[in-house]
């Protein structure tokens, strides 16, 4: 898992509530069990059109948000089934970070485990920077980990909260399997010591 550090990035404005998972990625794409290849069905219910031409209406579909690596969306995000498909369409498309005044337990944990950044923050910090988004490709929001702020293109900062052992994962790239890897030593040493018993 790729670390998450500081990350610079036109932020996508997407105010809609309740965004669920099936909306994020719907069930026809679910078939495969790979990381890759799903950010072509990220919302696609909404990026496309019913003959496969894109819906020009759609904030991805538009040029200054084409690139963009962060997400600021309405309450209530990723809720719904808890397939975490839903994370890996967004990594995939290519976003890092996801910012709502709340999300759906499930879906927040899954981000973490994939390197997605997923910040809550108060609606009124929210409607601030969905101001900042709808500039488009004249405004960058800068997400510090490490400060646990959001910079705002004028100078404004949010501050936010976060677990302090999933942003120790996060600054370090850690998933489940990285942490336990972390304790490889350890475990060969019990792994030897148990088979030395074994053989007594």
């Amino acid at each position: 898992m790729d670390k998450f550090t500081v990350l610079e990035s036109v932020a996508a404005p997407l105010r809609i509530i309740n965004i669920d998972t099936d909306m994020i990625i719907p069930k026809q794409y679910l078939k495969t069990i790979k990381r890759t290849g799903l950010g072509t069905g990220l919302f696609s219910e909404m990026r496309y059109r019913e003959d496969g031409s894109e819906n020009p209406d759609f904030v991805l579909n538009q040029p200054a948000y084409r690139n963009a690596q962060i997400l600021v969306a309405g309450d209530n995000f990723g809720c719904g089934s808890s397939r975490e498909h839903a994370p890996w369409a967004l990594l995939d498309f290519g976003i890092r970070c996801v910012i709502s005044t709340s999300f759906a337990d499930i879906f927040y944990n899954n981000c973490f485990q994939n390197g997605i950044l997923p910040i809550k923050v108060s609606a009124e910090d929210l409607e601030k920077l969905f101001d900042d988004a709808e500039r488009g490709a004249n405004a960058t929001l800068t997400i510090d980990l490490e400060n646990q702020e959001i910079r705002g293109p004028d100078g404004g900062t949010v501050k936010f909260d976060i677990d302090p052992f999933k942003k120790h994962c996060m600054l370090n790239g850690l998933d489940g399997i990285g942490l336990t890897m972390e304790k490889g030593s350890a475990i060969d040493s019990f792994e030897k010591k148990l088979s030395e018993r074994a053989w007594a």
